[in-house]
């Protein structure tokens, strides 16, 4: 079988690589969901390993999906919104802009994160974008204009310092 290529400014990948997704129907997700806004660590809820979670570590939080903003999710729902892609959710809308949110770090000088969203609705890319982090004024120069991405996005940030300066002081031991 011959699969299609996913174009954009990020990638140029037979859909069957995309994600690891096999022709078996198998997926990768490790993903946020896109409505899920985080207010506390939730170290205590068992994931395994919980610094592979989309935003390093599990949060509690909230839901802000149309109609049910506010919403506390019980730690069995908790599962789905941290890894996105939850579809069984009954809170989930029909109509939404995309399923889940990933992050990454492309750049750390030291004094500024850049990071790296990416927005995917049925699998694929949906929508990108990149935040900077300034490390040094501890900000956001420039927020994203959706509260709830931006919020994911100190989350993943505060989980990437957390493991990286700890690295550094393992680093310093040795």
């Amino acid at each position: 079988m011959r699969w299609p290529l996913i174009r954009s400014s990020l990638a140029c990948v037979p859909i069957c690589d995309y994600n690891h997704l096999k022709p078996c129907g198998r997926r990768s997700l490790v993903l946020a969901c896109p409505f899920f806004y985080p207010t506390d660590r939730a170290d205590d809820i068992a994931f395994p390993h919980p610094a592979r979670l989309p935003l390093g570590g599990s949060w509690r939080g909230l839901c802000s999906a149309p109609g049910h903003e506010q919403a506390q999710p019980n730690n069995e729902e908790l599962g789905s919104c941290n890894l996105g892609y939850a579809k069984s959710c009954p809170r989930l809308p029909k109509q939404r802009a995309c399923d889940a949110v990933r992050f990454a770090v492309v750049n750390d000088s030291g004094e500024r994160i850049s990071l790296q969203f990416v927005f995917e609705a049925e699998y694929l890319p949906a929508g990108h974008g990149l935040l900077e982090y300034d490390q040094l004024l501890n900000n956001w120069p420039a927020a994203h204009p959706e509260p709830r991405i931006q919020k994911l996005a100190e989350c993943f940030i505060e989980s990437y310092l957390e493991r990286r300066n700890r690295s550094l002081i393992l680093d310093s031991i040795a």
